[in-house]
C-alpha cells in the first residue's frame, strides 16, 4: 500500500513491505468498511449450498457455527498481535521462517488470494456472458480485469474504505431482494431446511466434514492479519471482538451460507448445483438488477483480493530477488495473471482447491499461533521488532520444518480413504504447532536485543 506520510510528514512512504507506523493507521469505521468488503463474496453462498447438498442443511449449519467460533477465537489472537506490531503476513513470516524462508509463505498467500480473485472475477464474467451471449467468456473476463485493476491503484486509507462503504448498502439490499423475490416467485417451503443428501439428518461425520471444508478457507485469517495492521492501538478491542470477530464471521459463513442454501433450493429452474448455480439463479430471478447486484458484490470482494495479491506479490519479489517496482505495476501484473487463470478453467475446481490450499494455510496459522502464544514473541518495542526482522537468519530451520512437516502430514492424511482423510486439516494444525513449540529456536539473540531496549 502506498501513499502515507513518513514520520516527519514530508515525503511519501510505501508501507507495503515495512512495518506499518502508528501515524498510518486508520479510523475504526474506515477500516471496518475496507475489511467488510470480504463479506460479499459469492464463494460463501456457493460453499454453503454445496456442503448442504452433500451433507444436508443441518450438518452444514453446524459446520458454519463451529467455524464462526474457531475463526473468532483464532483471529482474536492474530489480529491483536498484528495491531500491536504493525506487521504484515510477509514481515511476520520473516520472524517465523527467516528472511528467505518467508518468501515461501508470501508466495502461498499471494497465490491463494489470486485464486480467489480468479473465482470472484469469473462470477462477473459468467454473468455478463449469460446476459449478453454475444460477449464471449474470454472477452467478458478481460473486461472484468480491466475495470478491477485500477480500483486497487489507490491505498486502503484513501480509497478502498470509501468505495466499499458506498457499495455496502447495495449488497445488503440486493441480498434481501434476492431472498424476497425467490420466495414471492416460487413460494416459501421449508424444504431448504432438509436440502441435500437423502440422509440429511445431523451426524458426526456430516458436520465434521463441513467444518473441515471451512478450514480450507483459513486463508482469511491471513487476510485478517494483513488488514488488522491498519487498526489503531486505541481501537484494538473493537477490532478484535467486532470488526475481525464473531459478527463478521457470522455474516460471512452463517448468513451468506444459509442464503445460498435457501436460494439454490428455492429457485427450482436454476439447474443442477454447480459453482455457478447461485449466479444463474440470481440472474434468472432478477435479470439486469441481479447482474448489477453481482457486480456490486464481486467488486467489493475483489478490491480486497487484488489488494492482498498485489502487496504480497510486491513483498515477495522485493525481498526474494530485490526487484522494486511501483505498486500499480504489480497490480497490473496480478491482473494479467488473474486473466490467464480465468481462461484456464479452474472455476470448476473449488472444493478441491480449498482442500489443498487449506493444508498450507492451516500450517501457517498453527505456526503463527504457536509463536504468538509462546515466549518467542515477547518483543517489547518497535525497534526490537525491526531489529529482529532485519538481522534475523535467512532460514529459521525450526519454523520452516514445523510448517512443511505439518503440510506433508496433512497431504498424506488427505489422500487416505474416508473417514481418515477428513482429519487432514486437524493433523496439519497439530503437527505444525507441536513441532514449532518443541523445535523452533529460542531466539535468545533476539530476546537479548529486546531486553537491551527495555
Amino acid at each position: 500500500m502506498a501513499g502515507t506520510l513518513d514520520p516527519i510528514g514530508n515525503a511519501e512512504l510505501d508501507v507495503s513491505t515495512v512495518r506499518l507506523p502508528e501515524q498510518a493507521r486508520m479510523p475504526k469505521f474506515a477500516l471496518t468498511m475496507a475489511w467488510w468488503a470480504l463479506c460479499s463474496a459469492m464463494v460463501y453462498l456457493i460453499i454453503g449450498a454445496t456442503l448442504a447438498l452433500y451433507y444436508g442443511t443441518a450438518n452444514a449449519a453446524i459446520g458454519m457455527a463451529l467455524s464462526v467460533v474457531v475463526y473468532s477465537v483464532v483471529n482474536y489472537v492474530l489480529t491483536r498481535y498484528s495491531i500491536h506490531t504493525g506487521l504484515s503476513v510477509s514481515l511476520f513470516s520473516r520472524l517465523l521462517f527467516g528472511s528467505a524462508g518467508a518468501a515461501l509463505a508470501t508466495l502461498v498467500f499471494a497465490a491463494t488470494v489470486i485464486y480467489y480473485a480468479v473465482f470472484e472475477s469469473s462470477v462477473i464474467a459468467v454473468a455478463l456472458h449469460s446476459m449478453v451471449p454475444s460477449i464471449s467468456y474470454p472477452v467478458a473476463s478481460l473486461l472484468v480485469v480491466i475495470y478491477s485493476v485500477p480500483l486497487v491503484f489507490g491505498s486502503v486509507q484513501k480509497w478502498l474504505d470509501k468505495l466499499n462503504g458506498v457499495l455496502l448498502p447495495f449488497y445488503v439490499v440486493g441480498m434481501i431482494a434476492a431472498v424476497v423475490l425467490a420466495t414471492r416467485t416460487f413460494g416459501y417451503s421449508d424444504a431448504w431446511l432438509h436440502f441435500g443428501a437423502p440422509t440429511s439428518g445431523v451426524s458426526a461425520s456430516g458436520w465434521w466434514n463441513c467444518f473441515v471444508y471451512y478450514m480450507g478457507v483459513w486463508l482469511f485469517m491471513m487476510a485478517a492479519f494483513d488488514f488488522a495492521r491498519f487498526g489503531k492501538k486505541e481501537d484494538i478491542n473493537y477490532h478484535c471482538l467486532v470488526n475481525f470477530g464473531a459478527p463478521f464471521w457470522t455474516v460471512i459463513f452463517g448468513i451468506n451460507g444459509l442464503a445460498g442454501v435457501y436460494l439454490v433450493s428455492t429457485i427450482h429452474d436454476a439447474g443442477a448445483l454447480s459453482e455457478i448455480t447461485v449466479v444463474l439463479g440470481i440472474l434468472k430471478l432478477m435479470g439486469w438488477w441481479g447482474f448489477a447486484f453481482l457486480v456490486v458484490t464481486q467488486t467489493r470482494i475483489n478490491t480486497a483480493n487484488y489488494y492482498l495479491a498485489t502487496v504480497n506479490t510486491q513483498a515477495l519479489f522485493e525481498k526474494a530477488v530485490g526487484l522494486k517496482l511501483p505498486k500499480f505495476v504489480w497490480t497490473i501484473l496480478v491482473g494479467a495473471v488473474v486473466y490467464a487463470l480465468m481462461l484456464a478453467g479452474i472455476f470448476e475446481k473449488l472444493l478441491l482447491a480449498l482442500s489443498y490450499q487449506g493444508v498450507f494455510v492451516v500450517a501457517w496459522v498453527a505456526v503463527a499461533l504457536a509463536h504468538i502464544l509462546s515466549k518467542k514473541s515477547v518483543l517489547t518495542s518497535d525497534s526490537a521488532i525491526d531489529a529482529a526482522i532485519e538481522s534475523g537468519p535467512a532460514f529459521n530451520v525450526g519454523g520452516l520444518a514445523a510448517w512443511l512437516v505439518g503440510v506433508v502430514a496433512g497431504i498424506v492424511v488427505m489422500n487416505l480413504s474416508a473417514p481418515l482423510n477428513s482429519f487432514s486439516s486437524i493433523v496439519t494444525f497439530a503437527v505444525s504447532a507441536v513441532t514449532y513449540s518443541l523445535f523452533a529456536p529460542s531466539h535468545a539473540r533476539l530476546m537479548s536485543v529486546t531486553n537491551a531496549e527495555v
